[in-house]
């Protein structure tokens, strides 16, 4: 999910505090240290998301496609793997897998998509390791499994010498940030997103709006994690399907631009001029720094949120978890941010020869100009159609990753006060401004990482070796 970055004249101070924050654990710094995370996982496993293409692969579309009575396996106190899967997918593929990507055009020109697939080939590791480390040192309470980073933190970095105290900190550091965030980016934000999408399009009152998605999610929550793994379950892989259709009859419908989209992003990738001599309109560095960041915020690896769902899996083997981490990535930003992309590359709203925006329109609306090129006035329908699923999937996703932080830190018997916060913020997000609120939520969300990739540093070894141990046990039985 992209990130809100606020000018520091609407707040003061506090604004400005914030957008240095948000420049720093969102800007080089910050995704400098996601990228060399998923660089030293990727080399401490071999390069696995490459060697190993066809492993998981075979492990996760495979057995989607073979429908392995496995996806849909719940043991005792646990969620089957398909909806562990659907959970991360539904809290990642947020409003920003639309808006967030023509931001990156805008800023960053076409270049910044070729980064944003070198960001998310590394962050497939990071996404693998979280998730594999989710499974290993997740626990039992309450009748149920419950894992994350605070799990791995404080288990696994506290298990190492002198590392107790650290560990501890960094898991109770980790929780209260996601807690923070799932209110921000997790709630108010998504939901003003559906209410202004849903005004736009079809003219319904943002309170209405309101009501009734608190009135749905209120639903949900009532069952729970069972609840929230249930409905993303069966939400999540319709609302693929439905994008991802969509935004393929966009693409196909102006095919002939493909080529020069694709050649569009890799020149403006290192700033190369067109065979015509046309100047690229974005330096190399801007397209590294907006196509990063795009990829980072697409899959969320790094920040530790798809560990929390990864807990409760019924998966058995950490290593077989680890690789719906790689599928995740793959979704979220080689499929979703990539057609979105391409639909906005070949319906004219770019110069492909220069990679200047022609659009003069803001990145929420540049989608809606797309999908209006080849579904006329159905497309601003199309889009806040997507909008709403995407939106509410995350919202679903979220509210599950602060009430396991919850549980976390106060018990797992007052996770029925968080709902209830969760729940109030609903209508008040549909019909307010909350921009100050989304800087906020940026810099918890930003901050998640800090302490999750201490940990993945910390634990990579156990992360090497447990992959190495899976991969002997295979060639043993294969």
């Amino acid at each position: 999910m992209a990130p809100v970055f606020v000018s520091p004249g609407l707040g003061g101070l506090r604004m400005e505090l914030l957008s240095a924050i948000n420049g720093v654990v969102w800007g080089p710094l910050g995704v400098g240290l996601l990228a060399a995370a998923g660089l030293w996982l990727t080399v401490r496993t071999g390069w696995f998301q490459l060697t190993r293409l066809p492993l998981w692969l075979g492990q996760t579309l495979g057995a989607i496609l073979r429908r392995s009575p496995d996806l849909a396996r719940e043991d005792a106190g646990s969620i089957s793997p398909l909806q562990s899967l659907c959970t991360a997918l539904g809290a990642t593929i947020g409003t920003g897998s639309i808006v967030g990507v023509g931001a990156a055009l805008i800023s960053g020109g076409p270049g910044g998509i070729f980064w944003m697939w070198v960001t998310a080939f590394f962050g497939m590791m990071t996404a693998y390791a979280e998730n594999l480390l989710g499974l290993r040192y997740r626990q039992y309470r309450a009748g149920s499994w419950h894992g994350g980073p605070m799990y791995y933190l404080s288990a696994g970095v506290g298990a190492l010498p002198r590392g107790r105290l650290a560990g501890r900190v960094l898991a109770g550091t980790f929780a209260l940030l996601c807690v923070l965030a799932s209110f921000g980016i997790g709630n108010l934000s998504q939901v003003n997103a559906i209410a202004a999408s849903l005004e736009g399009a079809f003219g319904l009152p943002p309170a209405l709006t309101g009501a009734a998605l608190a009135l749905v999610t209120a639903l949900v929550l009532l069952r729970g994690m069972k609840g929230v793994a249930s409905a993303a379950g069966r939400l999540v892989p319709f609302m693929a399907v439905f994008y991802l259709a969509g935004t393929a009859l966009v693409v196909l419908t102006h095919a002939d631009a493909l080529p020069a989209a694709f050649g569009s992003i890799f020149r403006g990738a290192f700033g190369l001029r067109a065979a015509g001599g046309g100047a690229v309109g974005y330096g190399m560095a801007a397209a590294v720094q907006w196509g990063s960041m795009r990829g980072s915020f697409s899959s969320e690896a790094g920040l530790g949120s798809s560990a929390i769902a990864s807990g409760p899996a019924s998966t058995r083997e950490p290593a077989r978890q680890g690789m719906w981490g790689i599928f995740q990535v793959f979704v979220s930003t080689f499929l979703v941010c990539t057609m979105t992309a391409l639909a906005m590359l070949t319906t004219g709203l770019v110069d492909l020869d220069t990679g200047r925006m022609l659009s003069p329109a803001p990145a929420p609306d540049l989608a809606g100009e797309a999908f209006s090129a080849a579904l006329g006035p159905l497309g601003p329908g199309f889009v806040a159609g997507a909008v709403l699923l995407f939106a509410w999937s995350s919202v679903l996703g979220w509210s599950q990753y602060g009430a396991e932080c919850w549980a976390y830190l106060f018990g797992p018997g007052t996770v029925w006060a968080y709902r209830l916060a969760f729940l109030a913020l609903i209508l008040p997000g549909a019909t307010a401004g909350f921009t100050a609120a989304w800087a906020l939520s940026d810099t918890f969300n930003g901050l998640m990482m800090l302490p999750n990739l201490a940990g993945l540093f910390a634990l990579s070894g156990q992360v090497a070796e447990e992959t190495r141990q899976y991969l002997r046990r295979l060639d043993q039985s294969g």
